[in-house]
């Protein structure tokens, strides 16, 4: 009798990034692709096989109905995120909370919905992070405050699962050729080539995923070969 697949959960997976994750896991596993825009999850479903859910992760009664349909994780990707540059002197309430909420409370608060899961499943549990999430970045003070916030959800989630064998890691991606980029930048200016291709970011969270049981890697820093501020 063959076994099950084992289960992996990718958010954001309706982004450049989350999908190509999504396409990578499901050669290995059984993946819920969770995401907000409801055309992109079912195209990806219909190519993919993937289980699409519309879940946006600032609805936390969504994240726990979510979370009560599953009975084993073995992976879960925390990919949804907002961006934009914004200063403290120009940042409103309404910028603050939008970005925390999406980029740091949503993923706590789902991580700790699966827990009772990824706990006996010695699961492993990956944050997308930024390069923002190490170094200031001028003009950016919103974004880089919640990826520096994720780092240390991460950090500390890493210790207070160890008992568990939970592998935790941040995986911080420098400037991806996704549509969020594309958004903050001039047309005329913008250079993909230039730039980390999102299947670049799946093949990391792969490596980090088919680790032997007995070692996990906490942070990886995922750079352009030639980096944008000197070229």
């Amino acid at each position: 009798m063959t076994a099950p697949l084992p289960v992996a959960v990718v958010t954001g997976a309706s982004g450049g990034m989350g999908s190509e994750i999504v396409r990578d896991l499901v050669r290995t596993h059984r993946v819920y692709a969770l995401g907000r825009r409801a055309d992109v999850l079912t195209a990806l479903a219909e190519e993919t096989g993937a289980a699409p859910r519309r879940v946006d992760v600032t609805d936390r009664d969504a994240l726990t109905a979510f979370a009560d349909e599953l009975d084993r994780v073995d992976v879960l990707v925390h990919v949804a995120a907002v961006g934009g540059a914004v200063s403290v002197e120009d940042a409103t309430e309404a910028d603050w909370l939008a970005s925390l909420t999406t980029n740091v409370v949503g993923p706590a608060l789902l991580t700790r919905a699966l827990l009772p899961l990824l706990r006996p499943a010695e699961a492993t549990v990956v944050f997308i992070g930024s390069g923002a999430g190490t170094r200031p970045v001028p003009g950016s003070a919103v974004y880089t405050a919640s990826k520096h916030a994720l780092r240390a959800v991460a950090d500390v989630l890493r210790i207070d699962e160890e008992k568990h064998r939970v592998r935790v890691v941040t995986i911080a991606p420098g400037q991806t050729d996704t549509a969020m980029l594309r958004a903050g930048i001039p047309d005329a200016a913008y250079t993909a080539e230039r730039y980390i291709r999102p299947t670049s970011v799946a093949e990391a969270v792969r490596y980090v995923v088919d680790l032997p049981a007995d070692a996990q890697v906490t942070d990886i820093a995922l750079r352009p070969r030639q980096e944008i501020a000197r070229l």
